[in-house]
């Protein structure tokens, strides 16, 4: 008995060395220079080709950001906005003497989207809207036709099929109150109806081409960034 002990002792023992041995060569020795664990994020990352330009983000850094229109020479500073020597160009020049972050371009973006929204805004009678981006006398305005609209049971129903251009016409510094002038050429589609659902004005099926020409203001010593519209005319 003692025998068979011993046989299967060494048995076991035999398949025990064995089987160390062969985990040792799958899985290999701890030696300090061991690759971290996989990572398929990080292996795409390493795969993929770099590219040949790497495009810059917006304020990312300084050779990203856009001139100051003041460091920019004269005779280019309002380049394809205003002609050197214009009433126009001494506008802005006035506007970026007062306000060095000023950016025509960036007033153009905000312009054109407050143009979109305040004609939405006027034919659904949103006053909340209207009250945070035009002047009180403005607003007064546009409350009043809303009102009188409201009252005989009238609906405006207005579409934005594409802003054309908006362009700066006219450019002035009052005190500290900067004034800018914005043409806009529109395409929308525009319908009045009264309260039965009858097309008074308009034509729910025809884009028309407008023509505004509105004036956006805004107090330079202000914190408020915002420019607010301070009059409003029928282009030509």
């Amino acid at each position: 008995m003692p025998d068979v002990f011993d046989i299967y002792t060494i048995i076991f023992l035999a398949l025990a060395v064995f089987i160390f041995l062969r985990l040792r060569s799958v899985l290999g020795q701890r030696t300090g220079r061991e690759r971290p664990p996989y990572d398929p994020y990080a292996a795409r990352e390493t795969a993929r080709p770099a590219p040949e330009k790497v495009v810059a983000l917006p304020n990312r850094t300084p050779e990203a950001a856009p001139k100051p229109a003041e460091t920019v020479p004269p005779g280019e500073r309002w380049k394809g906005v205003a002609e050197a020597g214009t009433p126009l160009a001494a506008g802005l020049d006035a506007i970026i003497a007062a306000d060095p972050n000023f950016d025509h371009r960036h007033f153009l973006t905000g312009a054109r989207a407050a143009y979109e929204m305040i004609v939405n805004a006027f034919a659904e009678g949103d006053r909340r809207t209207l009250r945070n981006l035009l002047s009180r006398e403005v607003y007064d305005g546009f409350e009043s036709a809303i009102n009188e609209r409201e009252k005989r049971g009238e609906l405006v129903e207005t579409r934005f099929v594409s802003i054309d251009s908006a362009d700066i016409t006219a450019a002035e510094l009052r005190g500290r109150s900067a004034q800018l002038t914005v043409s806009f050429h529109s395409k929308l589609v525009s319908v009045t109806r009264d309260k039965n659902g009858n097309v008074i004005d308009g034509n729910a099926e025809r884009v028309t081409d407008v023509t505004d020409v509105w004036t956006f203001a805004r107090d330079l010593s202000s914190r408020d960034p915002n420019w607010r519209l301070v009059a409003t005319e029928a282009g030509h």
